[in-house]
């Protein structure tokens, strides 16, 4: 597997979370330094190594690792790709630099969140060495060599560890999870809203920096590059997430479940979905997972501010 040339400079490569296919992508941005943008989790690392291998890519050339945020579908590979490539500097946002350098108490967390899907699909996370990791500054720029670069764009609200990677050359920005979740076998754009992290308002605002920036494309991480119009997409993920949150907060203030209200509003979306593509969608993007990170941000919002609302 060589994976898919996007554009001029830039593959595809499926990591292939669980063996599934179409559901999480890292992308080798190529140049004289080649910088990989997500390596996937820790269960994808030979599928990874092997793609970047069939590229021609060897443990000497690659000059960066770059993580969009540290959740374990995007970097619980890190510490076996930085093994692999000694050459490589880890770049990643300065919130998440401390847990691939230490990653027992982001690991731990995951464990109580996934339960036995840590192990059968994901994979833990083993160290970075310090002295590897490069913290990323908001618009700094990753010099892939030949005049191409990699700008940083920070981007919480999906997680405060969040950045995004807009390509010089191309103009594609990698999004990550900041703009949701669209599988080409589900087609439905659903924002992804976990705990402990995610912020409405960063949120909105980090998808109205991606439009600033008027891209020639959108690349997910679930799944791949999108269709249509970029500015139709962000305008999209925007609406889509406000209705989300709209919804988890009318349920909050009548005292009702925010899962019960997502699901009788937004269960149908994938009704005619086959099986396995929508349990596909509901691992990355489920009800009951955006359910408790809306939870949590309402909660937080009403601590900080008693008379919000």
């Amino acid at each position: 597997m060589t994976g898919r040339r996007i554009a001029d400079g830039i593959v595809e490569i499926d990591t292939l979370l669980g063996g599934w296919e179409r559901v999480t992508a890292g992308y080798l941005v190529e140049g004289p330094r080649p910088v990989l943008v997500e390596t996937g989790s820790q269960s994808s690392v030979a599928t990874l190594l092997g793609a970047l291998a069939d590229l021609g890519v060897s443990a000497a050339d690659l000059a960066g690792v770059a993580v969009t945020h540290i959740h374990l579908d995007h970097a619980g590979g890190v510490g076996d790709v930085a093994r692999a490539f000694p050459e490589a500097t880890v770049y990643v946002h300065e919130k998440g630099a401390r847990h691939l350098a230490d990653p027992a108490r982001l690991v731990s967390s995951a464990a109580r969140v996934y339960g036995d899907l840590l192990d059968s699909l994901y994979g833990r996370l083993d160290p970075t060495p310090p002295e590897r990791l490069h913290v990323l500054a908001d618009g700094e720029a990753i010099d892939v060599g030949g005049g191409r670069t990699l700008e940083t764009i920070d981007s919480p609200g999906h997680a405060k560890h969040h950045l995004a990677l807009l390509d010089s050359a191309s103009g594609i920005v990698f999004t990550g999870d900041a703009v949701g979740v669209r599988l080409p076998d589900v087609g439905v754009l659903r924002p992804a809203t976990p705990p402990p992290d995610f912020d409405l308002q960063q949120a909105l605002r980090s998808i109205g920096r991606f439009r600033e920036r008027s891209p020639s494309g959108i690349a997910f991480a679930h799944y791949g590059l999108m269709p249509g119009t970029p500015d139709d997409l962000l305008a999209e993920a925007s609406e889509t997430l406000a209705t989300w949150a709209e919804v988890a907060e009318q349920a909050w203030r009548a005292g009702g479940e925010i899962v019960l209200a997502l699901e009788e509003r937004f269960g149908s979306q994938l009704a005619d979905v086959a099986p396995d593509n929508r349990a596909k969608a509901e691992t990355l993007s489920g009800i009951h997972s955006n359910a408790a990170g809306l939870k949590r941000w309402l909660e937080t919002r009403e601590a900080r501010s008693p008379s919000e609302g």
